[in-house]
């Protein structure tokens, strides 16, 4: 088994379900039980059993085995042990907490994580050519250039309009004849 499939298919399962702050840790070095440690956080509850459940689906989804999922029942602390890496899904105070980038962090993996800015590849996609820088500038250059809408200035309420007020008819005296 490829262990950089599998910790890519964890990685890909966190950010299905946005998981935050995410950390993949090579313990090769620091444990014969599993190679690699991925710690990431979810907000509540309810997102780390969908990052633990995402997790699993993931991994096998692409012909992996998951051994077995610890913490599902208070959703504060999931581990998901997929034999030669092991996810954490913590909530962020718990993970304050424990810290446990101070244990398994002495070498971090590189891998692409996505941002607001990146589309990630997964490892059973082809790596996309890269844009060429001038088609990029292009693009930036036109984005700044397109003309923003203004919104129509509101319109004050129309009056009523009020009847204007009958003079009364002012009769010309008559010349008088003498």
């Amino acid at each position: 088994m490829d262990i950089r499939k599998l910790q890519r298919a964890i990685v890909d399962g966190l950010e299905d379900v946005k998981a935050q702050h995410i950390a993949v840790f090579n313990t090769e070095h620091l444990s014969s039980m599993f190679e690699r440690v991925i710690i990431a956080s979810g907000t509540s509850n309810r997102q780390t059993k969908a990052l633990a459940a995402s997790v699993r689906d993931a991994v096998k989804s692409r012909g992996m085995q998951v051994m077995s999922t610890e913490g599902e029942d208070n959703g504060e602390w999931i581990i998901v042990d997929c034999g030669a890496a092991v996810a954490h899904i913590m909530q962020p105070a718990i993970r304050e907490y424990y810290h446990l980038e101070e244990i398994w962090g002495g070498k971090a993996v590189k891998m692409k994580i996505a941002d607001a800015k990146t589309k990630l590849v997964k490892a059973s996609e082809p790596d996309p050519a890269p844009e060429p820088a001038a088609k990029k500038a292009a693009a930036k250059k036109a984005a700044v250039r397109a003309p923003v809408k203004k919104a129509a200035p509101a319109k004050a309420p129309a009056r009523k309009a009020v009847p204007a007020k009958k003079s009364a008819a002012r009769k010309t005296p008559a010349k008088r004849s003498a």
